[in-house]
């Protein structure tokens, strides 16, 4: 085991439980537009749409084959053609609602805060995500996350996105880190884990669904508690 100083983090499925927090805020706006009185679709059903049309577009984004304004432009949209919901019944803010309210949610996934407190006292401690600037901000800030973190990076600030070995070499710049020292976790095998095979950085894959995969991966966890027996 290397004498790791720097971990860097994904946040989103990682850290910030994104998939909890955006059916909690998919269901308040469900109850807001009346999607149910006006017998439309049901909420679980708005929100398993949601994930399906949104991993999508994440993956085109992170592809670079569509910008941050496609992903907003498309998603709800696409969500009611989906679900069969004339485009007169979709609430002309409900992106930009959306947007507002999901980054407020706190929910973070199981022993995240102890495991942070637990990994502070030892390493420095940063983030890198394919996520923009002010709703990274906000999440971080929201579920109590920020103060663990030194340095932040985002797609968005870095005109880069994993697995782009540049971000990472970025980030280990800014962080003023060395890669023999430099750990990354993520949920993502194809952003996260091969980003940082790119980039020649040690990794560990959160893997809390348990997905099988035939690729070959440094650590594996299901659970964040179990870093404390890798690090």
């Amino acid at each position: 085991m290397r004498n790791y100083k720097h971990i860097f983090f994904d946040l989103d499925h990682t850290l910030w439980d994104y998939d909890a927090n955006a059916r909690e805020a998919l269901y308040e706006l469900y109850e807001r537009y009346g999607f149910g009185r006006l017998g439309l679709f049901e909420r679980e059903l708005l929100a398993d749409t949601f994930f399906e049309v949104n991993e999508g577009l994440w993956d085109l984004y992170n592809q670079s084959k569509i910008q941050r304004r496609d992903i907003r432009e498309r998603r709800f949209p696409a969500i009611f053609q989906k679900l069969d919901a004339s485009l007169e019944h979709m609430p002309y803010r409900i992106e930009e609602e959306y947007i507002a309210l999901s980054p407020t949610k706190s929910r973070t996934f199981d022993a995240a805060h102890e495991v942070l407190d637990y990994l502070s006292e030892q390493y420095t401690l940063h983030i890198i995500t394919n996520g923009f600037d002010d709703i990274q901000a906000t999440k971080l800030s929201s579920s109590r996350l920020d103060h663990y973190f030194d340095v932040v990076i985002t797609s968005e600030s870095s005109k880069m996105r994993k697995p782009d070995p540049r971000i990472f070499e970025l980030a280990l710049d800014k962080s003023n880190a060395i890669l023999e020292e430099s750990i990354m976790i993520g949920d993502n095998l194809d952003s996260d884990i091969a980003g940082a095979i790119n980039a020649g950085m040690d990794h560990v894959w959160f893997n809390p669904g348990k997905i099988s995969t035939d690729r070959k991966v440094q650590h594996e966890i299901q659970n964040l508690i179990e870093l404390k027996s890798i690090l």
